[in-house]
């Protein structure tokens, strides 16, 4: 209990000391401090570093060599007995083929799209997580003061219990439930101090704040399905298949590549014995590549296999995004109902139970536990129809930021 009550002080503190943060605030700091967009940064600068040296040639090669030394015969072992003896220095660069660089240089491109894609992709998941930990932070903070304000105005009945048994107004269980109540109460609001606790620590994640306060409103409750549909072509998540798809196209052009052959060319300079005079020799290499049918040909439909694979998945990909739309947006109007049955049916019926039982409690035609259980449903009515309202927040915040274009 002792701990309990520790940890409830510790919260409440913090949350005084806090930094004030509007919705808007949390998504731009998130979107600075957020270790995961950091990353993805890095992964494209990775990429396009990688793209400078794609369409390079080789490094040249440096060869040292002795050329026809006798292991046999009368001059074996023995420098300068044979005028055919060398020492040679030679220089080599291979030379891949124009196809083959091309592809590769489209291939690093490709690779860079992808890390901008999949650093897209990050991002709004960033944004989206920060979002919902803000709005989960802001109806925690409402809860809290909800209940609060019930504890606030039962206060006076439970200093009265005592004194209604003692006048004899009440009976001695009248007076234990209104205990029992409080009890009640007290457990609530210590399950939503540690609400409160989760939702800030969910939202220093993203922001990095270790006391963070969501101030200000909700974002706008209010969405343009048809806008949401519009937009589901230029997700994110769809555009990183897409750009798994030319990365898989840019492997067939290598595979493709492949058939063209290479070549390289070579120099030499050779050093024989002063009598005959040194040599220079130059030469070109091309490979040959004749066996098609059983080298780059299974390669060539390995890759096409690929790229198939990934077009399918980018259609399979936008066929769930659009099916999740609309189940979300099926979510959402569900609801918004319920929050506005809450908001204007049930919590005013319940306000007024509260205040006519309050009232015939002071006319004396009301007992106290009619009282206790008017404010008991208050209570619940309050909770429950915040409780609503931050679903439609989260659903509104969460559908557009992960359905919606990037300006919205």
């Amino acid at each position: 209990m002792r701990i309990a009550i520790t940890l409830a002080a510790a919260l409440l503190a913090s949350a005084a000391q806090a930094a004030p943060l509007t919705y808007g605030q949390a998504l731009d700091t998130a979107a600075a401090n957020a270790p995961a967009l950091r990353a993805s940064a890095l992964q494209v600068e990775a990429a396009k570093a990688s793209a400078k040296a794609a369409g390079a040639l080789p490094d040249p090669k440096l060869a040292l060599g002795l050329d026809n030394f006798p292991v046999s015969g009368p001059p074996a072992g023995r420098f300068g007995a044979d005028e055919m003896t060398m020492g040679r220095v030679g220089y080599s660069q291979d030379m891949p083929s124009a196809a083959k660089r091309r592809a590769r240089i489209g291939r690093a491109q490709a690779d860079i799209v992808a890390a901008g894609a999949e650093g897209a992709v990050e991002a709004r998941q960033v944004r989206v997580a920060a979002a919902l930990a803000w709005i989960e932070l802001l109806y925690a903070q409402r809860k809290l003061a909800a209940l609060d304000g019930v504890v606030a105005q039962l206060d006076p009945l439970w200093k009265a219990a005592p004194s209604g048994v003692a006048s004899g107004r009440s009976r001695p269980a009248q007076a234990l439930e209104a205990a029992q109540m409080r009890a009640a109460l007290e457990d609530r609001r210590s399950e939503a101090v540690s609400e409160l606790g989760r939702a800030r620590a969910a939202l220093t994640r993203w922001i990095g704040d270790p006391d963070p306060q969501a101030i200000g409103q909700p974002p706008d409750l209010d969405l343009e399905p048809a806008t949401l549909r519009a937009a589901i072509d230029r997700n994110p998540t769809l555009l990183a298949r897409e750009a798994a798809a030319r990365q898989a196209q840019a492997d067939v052009a290598l595979a493709k590549a492949d058939k063209r052959p290479d070549w390289s060319w070579e120099v030499a300079y050779q050093r024989r014995d002063p009598m005959f005079g040194d040599m220079v020799s130059a030469g070109v290499s091309v490979s040959l590549p004749l066996w098609g049918k059983s080298r780059q040909n299974p390669m060539i439909a390995a890759r096409a296999a690929s790229a198939g694979r990934a077009d399918a998945q980018r259609e399979d990909t936008r066929r769930a995004l659009a099916a999740q739309l609309e189940a979300d947006l099926a979510d959402h109007v569900m609801h918004h109902e319920q929050w506005l049955r809450a908001r204007d049916t049930l919590l005013p019926l319940a306000k007024q139970r509260a205040e006519l039982e309050t009232a015939g409690y002071g006319a004396g035609t009301a007992a106290l536990p009619d009282v206790l259980a008017a404010f008991a449903g208050l209570s619940d009515a309050q909770l429950a129809t915040l409780d609503r309202e931050a679903a439609v927040a989260i659903d509104a915040a969460r559908l557009t930021l992960t359905y919606g274009s990037d300006d919205q």
